[in-house]
């Protein structure tokens, strides 16, 4: 079973935890960060009793990793179950992942994806995935560090607002 929580091994100052019920403003903090982060703060509508409720009610729709820095949250990792006709199994996707921008380059990032990789051998996950906005460079040029690559051949669709009601 994948451990609770997980400590640096190079920095016992970095740790990450599975969020509970009381992160909730904390989380809503980190998405209103990132929103920020990737100029979209006018996009985000979340309702805290929704979101509360598709994190930790009786059918949760996404899980949380809360990201620590010398006993403080700094970050988050929001992530959900995907399912690959192809594979026949599910797939773990990474919706966001978010440090604040003072502790960066402490090694957080990774060890987020280490433990977002480790969760997905421990539930049989086909694959791990996430999407990345073209014009964050940094990011990009962090993941494909970390051994990750790009699907260039792929081109996200969505309906979403109006579209999505008046469809």
């Amino acid at each position: 079973m994948v451990d609770r929580k997980m400590t640096d091994k190079k920095s016992e100052s970095n740790n990450i935890r599975f969020s509970t019920p009381d992160d909730i403003d904390t989380i809503i903090d980190f998405i209103h960060g990132i929103a920020k982060y990737e100029k979209m703060e006018n996009e985000v509508f979340l309702n805290k009793d929704v979101l509360h409720e598709h994190l930790f009610g009786e059918r949760p729709a996404a899980e949380v990793l809360i990201l620590e820095r010398e006993n403080k949250e700094v970050g988050f990792a929001l992530f959900f179950h995907n399912f690959s006709t192809f594979e026949g199994k599910k797939g773990l996707y990474l919706e966001d992942l978010f440090v604040l921008p003072e502790h960066r380059g402490h090694g957080l990032g990774k060890m987020a994806l280490k433990k977002l990789a480790e969760i997905a051998r421990e539930r049989n996950c086909a694959r791990f995935e996430w999407v990345c906005l073209d014009w964050n460079t940094p990011s990009i040029e962090f993941y494909e560090k970390q051994g990750a690559k790009a699907k260039k051949e792929w081109i996200i669709f969505r309906m979403d607002g109006e579209e999505l009601k008046n469809y």
